[in-house]
Order: C-alpha cells, then sequence, then structure tokens
C-alpha cells in the first residue's frame, strides 16, 4: 500500500486547517506549520515518487548528480533539462547588473539569459554560478582547504558504520551570505544496523530467483561469497524551509535516490527515509493546487534499479583502509569519476503510473 502519498496529503490537510497565514521573502505569502515528519520504508523496494500528481523524473536525478559533482553552476542543469534553479539565478543576474553596469542599458530577459548560459560558457561562467550552495558544501568543490563531506562520509560509513557522526551539512553560516539562496534542506545524517540472517537470506534468494535456487538452507560461507549485504542503512534529512507543494515531492524523491547511491556504494540495503521538516508552507498561490491533489487516490509506487555498479569492491577496501581525519585523495577521486560519469540513463524508473501534473509558480 502507497502510504506515502497518504502522509503527504495529510500533511497537506493539516496545513489547510491549522496553518498560520505569514509573510515571506518572495512576497507571495504562506499558510504555515512549524515541525513535520515523513518517513518512508525502502525496505520493499518501492521507490518514494509522489503519484499523486506526476512528477519531472529527470530533474530529480539530474540535480542531485549536479550536487554529487560537487558543481554549483547552472549550466551543467539547463543543459540536462533542469529549470528549478533558472529563476533564483536570474534573480542573482539582475541584483548584479543593476550594482555594476554603469550605463543604460537593460538586462536581457530570463529566456534569453538561459539561452545565453546554454550557448556560452564564458557567460555561464559569469553569471551562471550560485554561490557556495550545495554541490561546494558537499563535495568541497576543489577550494583548497575544504572537505569533500561525501568522501568523508562514505569512508565513516565503511570504517565506522555505528558511528552517530554520519553527517553532512549545507548550512556554513561563514558563507551563507555568499549564496544565491541559503540551502532549505540543510542536513542529512545515516544510520545503520545489522541485518539478521533471515533477512540476508531474503537478499540471496531475492538474487538469484530467477535460477530458481531459493532456499531457506543457506550457509554464512554462501551469504559471504556472494556479497550478500551485512547491514542496512537509513537517511534522516532536515530542512529550515520546506515549500510542501513543489519543493517537498522533489526532496523525497532526491533523498531517497540519495540513500540508494549511497547504499549501493557501500553494499548495504536501503531502509528508512525519513524528513525533518522545520518552517513547512503552502505558498498561497498554491493552495488551488494542493486542494486538488489530495482529492486524488494514490497508485501504487515504482521501483527504481540501478543499470551499472557504482563501486567495485576494490575500492570499498581502499576507503576501509582509510584511517587519517582526513579524506585521502584517491576516495575523492574515486567518487569523483563515479559521479562525474553517472547520468540519467544509469537510472531506470520502473512501474511509475501516476496522475496528471499540476502547474503552480515558483516563487523566487
Amino acid at each position: 500500500m502507497n502510504t506515502l502519498d497518504l502522509q503527504y496529503q495529510n500533511l497537506i490537510h493539516e496545513i489547510l486547517n491549522k496553518g498560520v497565514i505569514k509573510s515571506d521573502r518572495t512576497g507571495a505569502g504562506t499558510k504555515s506549520i512549524f515541525g513535520a515528519t515523513i518517513r518512508h520504508s525502502m525496505a520493499d523496494g518501492k521507490f518514494p515518487l509522489l503519484t499523486t500528481k506526476k512528477m519531472h523524473w529527470p530533474s530529480i536525478v539530474t540535480e542531485l548528480l549536479w550536487f554529487l559533482r560537487g558543481d554549483t553552476n547552472i549550466k551543467y542543469l539547463v543543459d540536462n533539462g533542469c529549470n528549478i534553479w533558472n529563476g533564483d539565478c536570474y534573480k542573482a543576474y539582475l541584483l548584479q547588473y543593476a550594482h555594476t553596469t554603469q550605463d543604460d542599458t537593460n538586462p536581457i530577459s530570463e529566456a534569453e539569459f538561459i539561452a545565453q548560459i546554454k550557448a556560452s560558457d564564458e557567460f555561464a561562467k559569469q553569471w551562471g554560478d550560485l554561490g557556495p550552495i550545495y554541490g561546494k558544501q558537499w563535495r568541497g568543490n576543489k577550494t583548497p582547504g575544504s572537505l569533500d563531506q561525501i568522501a568523508q562520509l562514505i569512508c565513516d560509513i565503511v570504517r565506522i558504520p555505528d558511528s552517530r557522526r554520519l553527517l553532512v551539512n549545507s548550512y556554513n553560516v561563514n558563507e551563507v551570505e555568499e549564496m544565491v539562496l541559503p540551502p532549505c534542506h540543510y542536513a542529512f545524517q545515516l544510520y545503520t544496523r545489522d541485518l539478521t540472517v533471515n533477512e540476508r537470506i531474503a537478499l540471496f534468494n531475492k538474487k538469484w530467483d530467477s535460477l530458481n535456487d531459493v532456499s531457506d538452507d543457506v550457509s554464512e560461507n554462501t551469504l559471504y561469497l556472494n556479497n550478500i549485504p551485512t547491514k542496512a542503512i537509513s537517511l534522516l534529512w532536515t530542512q529550515r524551509s520546506c515549500d510542501v507543494f513543489l519543493g517537498l515531492p522533489f526532496n523525497i524523491a532526491s533523498y531517497g535516490l540519495l540513500l540508494n547511491i549511497i547504499a549501493d556504494t557501500v553494499n548495504m540495503v536501503p531502509d528508512e527515509l525519513i524528513g525533518n521538516l522545520g518552517d513547512t508552507h503552502l505558498y498561497l498561490n498554491h493552495i488551488d493546487q494542493a486542494s486538488e491533489q489530495i482529492t486524488r487516490y494514490p497508485y501504487e509506487l515504482p521501483t527504481v534499479s540501478f543499470l551499472n555498479t557504482f563501486i567495485d569492491d576494490a575500492d570499498r577496501k581502499a576507503m576501509n583502509s582509510v584511517y587519517d581525519k582526513w579524506v585521502n585523495d584517491s576516495v575523492t577521486r574515486t567518487l569523483n569519476n563515479m559521479f562525474n560519469n553517472l547520468s540519467l540513463a544509469d537510472f531506470k524508473l520502473s512501474s511509475y503510473n501516476s496522475h496528471p501534473a499540476i502547474k503552480a509558480p515558483l516563487n523566487n
């Protein structure tokens, strides 16, 4: 049963019934509550992509890969058909243009701006960067003295999976003022647990089900030789600001995909996905759209599979040998190679049935 869409619809109900009207930086106004939680079990293989409206899967994948590459320039996004950061980038361009241009010329339109980003690397380099946002914070962005948090996270999961420090933080207070937009989803934490023998046998049987070699009597050595995972891994992300109609569905799917990528990288099984939401709001110009969505009956959730293995056992062993406080260059190079070569084509979304998309303005 698809409980994710039901949770989401219940959250909309709560905001509509109990939310308070608040002003906001965009001028659109919101109806808001404070503190909410979304939980989804990944253990049954169902991917958390809402079905009560059609979601743009390519944009979800592209944005996450953009973060993981350590990129902060929108050129990669627009070149790959992802336009969710266009408005923020164009707004920054208008502000900078007004402060730096001394003549009487007018700034170009947003459509012309995006066309220039696509056409000119030089223009994109000058105007397309969003400052030290997610990609820079996650990967260090090749800045001298900065830490590749994703590489550190992966190494720590492999070396010390029970650590309570398996987290990544994007809210760098020293650099917030340099960001076009401070991070809304600003931190995530991982948690591992041991799989039971029965859970591991079930994974083995699933792996070999196509050969009809299913058995309840599987030795530990057989599980080991077949590289059956020994642990499950969960992810909890935290948001200071949550645009429920447009942003939250993307956030749920993005962190679900990130959990899958991390689990595959460290040879663990995705377990629970949890969203911890602060200012949880509907923009006032999204009320009608949200009210329509809560009338729709959810479909079964889809599945996502990977067409290639992201990382091999030799690389995992290399990560396990890193004992320094700072991650060595070889691990970062391994992840750079992995993320730079991943694309939308590496992720297969299956059995995604949904209601039609519902259009709503993006408030920048």
